[in-house]
């Protein structure tokens, strides 16, 4: 299965390698029809396709990418996220092939015939759009140390857009889409915007300062202090003891844990966006990382907060859709073997 030694970052790659093994283009479909793929985006004046010959793949070919062979990050190359169903709709020419990775170990050359096209559609259609949700882990990625921990920490946003969790690199969605979310979700739009909302998140700037106050007030035994923690965090708590999210006398200490994912968060996007640039990307990863451990004791404690912030912030006590999906990111990060949190420790 490819070059000895070489180990495919993400399980898509491993199941291309395997269908090329079994020389089964079909399975090499299969093993991309539920992903995104990776078009460069052109440079001005280039052609609006990457067209090039190959002699591996034995004619003119049109590249993409996968996940987890995108390449590392650079300030002008960007890419989009295409599918095989939207290849299979626009596809220019009935002699050319498409180059999934192409020149790698996990390289695969499909033909693009209409009937060929035919059967990328159905197969598309057999495995639908790849759902949110999922933990994924990109083994050519941070693994240990800080940088993993402070890449941990914004392991709940990674797990609900179905993107590794230890990337920093090109793109978290794709260059587009990341500097749209930037806009739309944060305001940002530019280097100094995306600084400036970094460093209300690093500083806790989101999370409700009353009840973060209460909070900690409680924590330090104070139940009288700043008020009194709300009905509504009280509400939660008993709803993440029946659901597991706490232990049976357990409370959250804090929900800065929300205010931290998102600064990892917004680290990737800005790199998705070329706001910043990889030394950069890290010293605030390492920050984050650095800040959760100064609030929190563990994943546990830090889960529980980020589900009290999630929910306080998104679902306001109607225990809905957003509460569900809260729920599932905990449980995925807390009992999956292979969960960053279940392998990394927390200090």
């Amino acid at each position: 299965m490819g070059i000895p030694g070489w180990i495919p970052p993400t399980e898509t790659e491993r199941r291309l390698c395997e269908a090329g093994a079994r020389g089964d283009w079909e399975g090499q479909v299969a093993a991309v029809a539920g992903e995104d793929l990776y078009l460069v985006v052109p440079q001005q004046g280039q052609d609006p396709l990457p067209v090039y010959e190959d002699p591996a793949g034995g004619g003119t070919c049109i590249p993409v990418t996968t996940r987890g062979m995108l390449p590392p990050w650079h300030p002008q190359q960007l890419f989009d996220r295409v599918s095989v169903e939207e290849l299979a709709q626009d596809w220019p020419n009935d002699r050319w092939k498409l180059a999934v990775n192409p020149g790698t170990p996990c390289a695969a050359y499909l033909p693009a015939t209409a009937a060929h096209r035919g059967t990328w559609t159905r197969i598309r259609a057999q495995y639908g759009v790849r759902p949110g949700g999922l933990l994924t882990t990109h083994l050519g990625g941070p693994l240990h140390g800080p940088l993993a921990q402070g890449l941990a920490c914004g392991a709940p946003i990674a797990v609900h857009h179905s993107v590794p969790w230890n990337e920093l690199g090109t793109a978290f969605l794709d260059y587009a889409a990341d500097a749209q979310l930037l806009h739309e979700q944060w305001s940002v739009t530019d280097p100094a915007s995306w600084q400036q909302r970094l460093g209300q998140l690093l500083d806790a700037g989101f999370v409700p300062a009353g009840t973060e106050a209460a909070l900690r007030a409680r924590d330090a035994g104070d139940d009288a202090g700043s008020g009194g923690v709300p009905e509504l965090v009280e509400q939660y708590e008993e709803r993440f003891r029946t659901e597991g999210l706490l232990p049976a006398d357990g409370r959250v200490k804090s929900i800065v844990a929300l205010d931290y994912a998102h600064a990892v968060a917004l680290v990737r996007w800005g790199l998705g966006a070329r706001y910043c640039a990889p030394p950069e990307a890290e010293q605030a990863v390492l920050r984050a990382g650095e800040l959760a451990r100064a609030a929190y004791g563990s994943w546990q404690e830090f889960s529980a907060g980020y589900a009290l912030g999630r929910a306080l912030a998104f679902d306001n006590g109607w225990f809905g859709t957003v509460y569900q999906e809260t729920v599932h990111l905990h449980r995925v990060l807390g009992q999956d073997p292979a969960s960053p949190w279940a392998n990394l420790p927390f200090a």
